[in-house]
């Protein structure tokens, strides 16, 4: 009997990704507006980032915050390119178990990393707001990049345990996945053996990020509209809320769909597959799609300097 369930636990060599479910007939199609995401995402962000580099004047903490914020956009959406674009335009579908892992790795390590900075925008905000006048003494360039060593570190010391902990679980032949790409979430449920720790660690994960992130972001703005409503003005309460509407939209540009996405993983067994894989784009590709837009319209100092970007080589033409 002992020799009949061993023979059954193995270690895959390849997972099986799934593109769009029901859909495999379109993919060629699907992958028009997949290639365009993409394109904006490395166009918008990396736009942010050439222009936050090279212009002195953005040199401060809020943009700087900024850069890291496309910077970890950019690292999520290189870490699903491969495999996505290999689905949809060459019909590649496997993906050796090692791979997946390195993959699973970065693409969390990153949207940890990108929800710390949203926590750290969010104390920016609050500092600039309730002591203006010590804004740059207390959010020095040194402490600003301090914090994106720290949250860089983190996120890469959280996740390390991820990968080997998934390697020491016998599979037993469950090696199709969900999704265009490999998730954690997706990954724990195709184990056949005990995965109570992988469970309690993953959880100790959300906990610790996401969680305590979104929650101490709920409590810099409570502390924000309490500064806010103190002011005497209502143009200098106006001027105020201002300075944070691009950041609020990138907190629920993030948020929403990551909160959707995990709901579908714990209590949607009978849900619809499609309704997964669109739930799951929408976490990866909506944010780092969308916020450079925002920002690059919401936020002035951007704007005027990729008008400046665009002006100077228009001139050199």
């Amino acid at each position: 009997m002992g020799n009949s369930n061993s023979s059954l636990e193995f270690l895959p060599t390849t997972f099986i990704l799934i593109g769009i479910p029901g859909l495999e007939a379109e993919h060629l199609w699907i992958s028009i507006p997949f290639c365009l995401m993409y394109i904006i995402i490395f166009l918008g962000n990396g736009t942010i980032l050439h222009v936050i580099r090279t212009d002195t004047a953005l040199h401060q903490p809020m943009y700087l915050l900024l850069a890291m914020l496309a910077l970890a956009e950019v690292g999520v959406s290189a870490s699903t390119l491969p495999t996505v674009l290999g689905i949809f335009l060459f019909g590649t579908t496997e993906i050796s178990f090692d791979v997946c892992l390195f993959q699973m790795f970065f693409i969390h390590s990153f949207s940890i990393m990108e929800s710390a900075v949203l926590l750290a925008m969010s104390v920016d905000r609050f500092v600039a707001i309730y002591s203006p006048l010590r804004y740059t003494a207390i959010l020095t360039l040194p402490r600003i990049f301090g914090t994106g060593a720290v949250m860089g570190l983190k996120s890469i010391m959280l996740m390390a345990p991820l990968p080997m902990l998934l390697r020491r679980l016998p599979f037993c032949g469950h090696n199709v996945l969900s999704h265009s790409y490999c998730l954690h979430p997706n990954l724990i449920h195709l184990p056949c053996g005990d995965i109570s720790i992988n469970n309690i660690y993953g959880l100790f994960i959300v906990t610790s990020t996401f969680g305590l992130d979104s929650l101490l972001i709920v409590i810099s703005y409570g502390l924000i509209l309490h500064t806010v409503l103190s002011i005497t003005t209502g143009e200098g309460r106006r001027k105020a809320l201002n300075t944070c509407g691009s950041h609020i939209c990138a907190v629920l540009i993030y948020y929403v769909p990551m909160i959707g996405l995990s709901m579908v993983h714990r209590f949607g067994h009978h849900v619809s597959p499609l309704l997964h894989a669109m739930i799951a784009n929408a976490y990866l590709f909506f944010p780092p799609v969308v916020n450079p837009i925002v920002y690059s319209i919401k936020t002035k100092e951007i704007h005027r300097g990729i008008v400046r970007m665009f002006s100077e080589k228009r001139a050199r033409v």
